[in-house]
């Protein structure tokens, strides 16, 4: 990696870490800068604004990154094969601040980080269709398939309702968390109930 990319790199990771941990809006440049150990004038030489910043992080790093999808195909049970898909999912979000938290903080209140969601559900749209197509043992609708797999990415991309006038909110989920990490419990039946409807009618 040359000094200028990794330069850049380091900003980009500082980014990440300073507005997953204190919202975009409450992070200042200098601090990102003084984190990456680079000149605040390297900084706006990469990204001349704050938002250039945050576009480039969203842009980057909640692009989904190729996913072997045989070994989330189960032959037969297409319920099993969507909790296959959430789990890779839920793993992929770990790896990474703008997919676990930036970008559900930061969606309602920035149109880049709106719009980078919008491609990567089209992305997990595809995923989706691809590995449920390939679990079904009889053929069925396109658009009965991309329901399905509509449904199923609204799901693990949507953040939960929570009930917040409880007496112990200290133990309730992050609200940032999206539902498919945050009430995991929940979705083989919610994998069952779509899969009911991808039945075929003569069975």
């Amino acid at each position: 990696m040359t000094r200028s990319k990794e330069s850049r790199t380091l900003i980009l990771d500082a980014a990440e870490k300073l507005f997953a941990e204190g919202g975009f809006d409450a992070t200042p440049t200098a601090a990102i800068a003084r984190s990456a150990g680079v000149p605040k004038g390297l900084l706006f030489y990469y990204f001349p604004s704050k938002t250039d910043l945050l576009r480039a992080l969203v842009t980057e790093r909640l692009e989904l990154d190729p996913i072997d999808t045989r070994p989330l195909v189960a032959r037969g049970d297409p319920a099993r094969t969507l909790l296959n898909v959430s789990a890779v999912l839920r793993r992929v979000q770990e790896e990474s601040e703008v997919r676990r938290v930036i970008v559900w903080r930061e969606q309602r209140t920035h149109p880049e980080v709106h719009a980078g969601l919008r491609h990567y559900r089209r992305q997990l749209q595809g995923l989706v269709e691809q590995v449920l197509g390939a679990s079904l043992l009889h053929p069925i609708g396109a658009h009965r398939l991309r329901a399905a797999a509509t449904a199923w990415v609204a799901i693990l991309t949507t953040p939960a309702l929570r009930d917040r006038g409880g007496a112990d909110e200290s133990q309730a989920p992050p609200a940032d968390v999206p539902v498919g990490e945050a009430e995991a419990a929940d979705l083989p039946a919610l994998a069952d109930l779509i899969s009911a409807g991808l039945q075929d009618p003569a069975d």
